[in-house]
This record gives C-alpha cells, structure tokens and sequence, in this order.
C-alpha cells in the first residue's frame, strides 16, 4: 500500500505511528515495507484496525511463526464477569507481576520474536503499556559499564518474578496463558514449565540488526559468579538506567489499536487500571529463531 505513512514517537528515540493502512489487505510489497520500519523503530502502533481473531493470528503469522497464536490478557472472565482482586485469581498475579519491566519469555526455552497485541476493551483510564528501548540504553551505557557487563549471564525465571508479587506457581505440563475451565483455574501455567532455568547473556546481538541490546528485566536473576545481592543490585542498576527518557514511552489504548513490537529489542511493562473497569486485549507472541534465540548452556 503505497499511502502508508510512518510517523517517529514524539520526545522517544524509537517508534512509530502507522497510518492509512488496513492490515488485514496488507499485500507483500506494503508487508516488507512495514516489516523493514517495524526492524528500524522497534514498535509500531497502528490506530482503528478492529482485527477479528483470525485476522490477528493471519497478520502476526507473517512475521514468523507463532509462539502462541491468540490469548487473552486482561481482567475479564469468558463469561464477561471481572476477576477478582483479592489474591485469589492468578491471572490477576500475571497482570500484577506484568507491571514490571521485562522481555516476554526469557524464561522459555527460546526468547520469543515478537508480538502483535491488539485492543478490545480498554478501560475509561489507566492501562497504557510502556516500551523500553534496549539498543539504546546499551548505546548510551559508559565503557566502563560496557566493559564490566560484557560476558556477564543471567538465570531468567517466571517462578522468580512472580513469586515478588506473591505468587506461589507450581509446575504445569503443556500450559496454557489464560484457563477459565471446570478446575476454576484462571490462569493456565504457561511459563510454569520443570525444566531447566534459561541462561542469558546480559548483552546479546540482535540477530536482524547486527545491534547490541541489553536483555535484563523482571525474569532475570542470580547472574553466573556474583552473590545473589550484587546481582540484584546490578540488574536493578541497569533497568533503572535504561527505563529512562528517551529511551521509553507509554501507550495509552484505544478499542481496535494494535501494537507490534520487536522483543528481541524492547522491553515493555503493563500499567494499572482501576479493575472494577474491564479491560480485554489479545495477544500473538511470535516464536524466536532457535539458532538465535535459544538459552545459553549452565
């Protein structure tokens, strides 16, 4: 679509607003163009698409192939009734423990590509979701920094980000994101695998870009040869350096936006909203590249 028009985030050094642009009708040619702006900014916010869910998974299956091909994020139940909030419903923790910063599945297996989230029911207010901008919070990270974090690894875990918010998961074999099934399960286990802990590195070349990009976040802990206090300390350190302007921005939903970011490269966090509001999302993670993506060996 040759009217397709990119406009850079005010006030961030990454990002971009797509407009005149139906993604649904998106031919090849329009598709690489949106792909090569997509590597360039990093995150692209695409207002009044209205995606059904076969539309989604269509679209975000063009960038790979999917994780995950479609679940629910929010605070609804199928039924339409609202989770409680009261410690009871885990997937309530998730949204909870969401709220930190972090790269989505650092604690599989393989580190997921991307997403393709879309909006369809947001809350009167509240709720934005921040993006980080890792490339360039290395980039502007001093030699000394640089130097000290180079070959440095970290242990990625969901079992260690959500127990701070007091989530006390247990294994689950083949989980799911989001259960509303006769167990009265809320949220499936995904993510809660008995495998082994993924290893990171803290700085990681993106395979596409050629860029160095720092891989830290809510799911990274105890990095390999320093005591569990320095680690923390370093890891809280380097987020509160890089979660900085212009290295972050905030996006306030609409009903039909969506958002496609590359999570090789950002970071992102959810933000609250009063949860007596609904708020229903959807989301397509996009599976990393095992060559490229894969944890690092103990």
């Amino acid at each position: 679509m040759s009217g397709m028009r990119f406009e850079p985030l005010d006030g961030v050094c990454f990002g971009a607003r797509v407009s005149n642009v139906k993604l649904a009708n998106l031919d090849e040619d329009g598709f690489q163009r949106l792909y090569d702006h997509w590597l360039e900014a990093g995150l692209l916010i695409v207002g009044d698409q209205f995606l059904d869910h076969s539309q989604q998974v269509g679209f975000a299956q063009r960038f790979g192939d999917l994780e995950f091909n479609l679940a629910e994020i929010g605070n609804m139940r199928k039924d339409g009734s609202l989770r409680p909030d009261d410690g009871s419903d885990d997937m309530m923790k998730i949204n909870h423990g969401n709220m930190g910063w972090h790269h989505d599945s650092t604690y599989m297996a393989v580190q997921a590509k991307g997403a393709v989230f879309t909006a369809e029911i947001v809350p009167q207010v509240g709720g934005a979701t921040g993006f980080a901008d890792m490339r360039a919070a290395y980039d502007a990270l001093d030699d000394t920094m640089k130097a000290r974090i180079a070959d440095l690894r970290a242990h990625h875990s969901l079992y260690h980000s959500q127990a701070k918010v007091g989530h006390d998961a247990k294994p689950e074999k083949d989980g799911t994101v989001t259960s509303d099934d006769a167990s009265g399960k809320s949220y499936g286990g995904y993510g809660f695998h008995d495998g082994p802990v993924s290893i990171r590195p803290l700085v990681k070349e993106h395979p596409e870009t050629g860029r160095k990009n720092l891989i830290i976040g809510r799911h990274a802990y105890d990095i390999i040869g320093m005591d569990p206090d320095e680690s923390a300390a370093l890891l809280q350190e380097l987020v509160d350096f890089a979660c900085q302007p212009p290295r972050v921005c905030h996006h306030q939903w609409e009903a039909g936006d969506v958002v496609i970011w590359d999570n090789r490269r950002l970071m992102h966090q959810a933000t609250p909203w009063p949860f007596t509001q609904a708020r229903r999302m959807w989301h397509s993670r996009i599976a990393g590249d095992p060559e490229t993506e894969a944890a690092l060996a103990a």
